[in-house]
This record gives C-alpha cells, structure tokens and sequence, in this order.
C-alpha cells in the first residue's frame, strides 16, 4: 500500500522520498521509452489481466442488485462490478471486513442508507464500516477490496 503524503511525493518501503516525475523517469530512458526488456511494462506482462464485464456471469444477493466479480487476487483483493436497480435495496448491512472497500460510482446515484452520490463520487469505506447500499434511480457502482 502507498502511504499517503503531500504535494504527489512517494515515500518508498526504504524512506526515499520521490515526486511521482521521478519514478517514471526511474522507469525509462531519456526519451521516454521504458528499459530493459519491454514485455515487463506491457499488456504481455506477468499478472496483466483483463476482462470485458459483458463476459462475466452475474450474481444476484438480493433483487435487482447484480454483482460481477471482475477480478481477484491471489490475496483476496476483488474487483467488482455492481448494478443496483432503480429502487432496489441490498437486504441487510454491508459490512466491510477483512478490510477496507472502495466504491466509485459510474452511473445513476448511489446510497448508502443515509446521503446520495451522484456519477463520479468515490467513497473509501475503511475496515470495520458498514452501510446498507440502494439506488432510488438505479446506478452502476465500481468497488474495489484491496484486502478481501
């Protein structure tokens, strides 16, 4: 995970502090292509996965909420895709263990039980939250579970 810090500066595991600028020039050469063997950077690189999500079965927890599990990590961590119906209502709450979930909403207006969030919100729900997801409207919802 990379530690959040001020004006777009990475703090490395090793204490070096780097503008992002300077790990992508880490990363290439003087005239912007990248080092070394190039199938490391590119869509041939080990872990490089993709998937259209008209592809990708749904599930469906409760009526007219629809989840297609994009991706999952050898972790545990999950991308997911959400479609919640107009008036639809997940059943009960939605807790966030092991950790933390990240939603970003694509379309329609999301609800967490309590505020509205219109196309292009993000929300970081940290570990140990929870809240009860619904759409008046409907909506199409990203998430992402770095931990599971």
């Amino acid at each position: 995970m990379v530690p959040r810090v001020p004006n777009g500066v990475l703090t490395a595991a090793t204490g070096n502090s780097r503008s992002w600028d300077q790990v992508a020039l880490d990363m290439t050469t003087s005239k912007g292509t990248p080092k070394g063997d190039i199938s490391q950077f590119g869509p041939n690189a080990p872990g490089y996965t993709w998937v259209s999500a008209a592809d990708v079965p749904p599930r469906e927890p409760f009526p007219g909420i629809t989840i297609k599990l994009l991706w999952e990590g050898d972790n545990g961590a999950k991308a997911v895709v959400t479609e919640i119906a107009p008036g639809a209502v997940w059943g009960k709450e939605d807790h966030h263990n092991p950790g933390p979930e990240e939603v970003y909403v694509v379309s329609g207006v999301f609800n967490d039980g309590v505020n509205d969030y219109p196309a292009g919100t993000f929300l970081h729900a940290p570990a140990g939250s929870w809240h009860v997801p619904q759409s008046r409207e409907g909506c199409v919802l990203f998430l992402f579970y770095p931990e599971g």
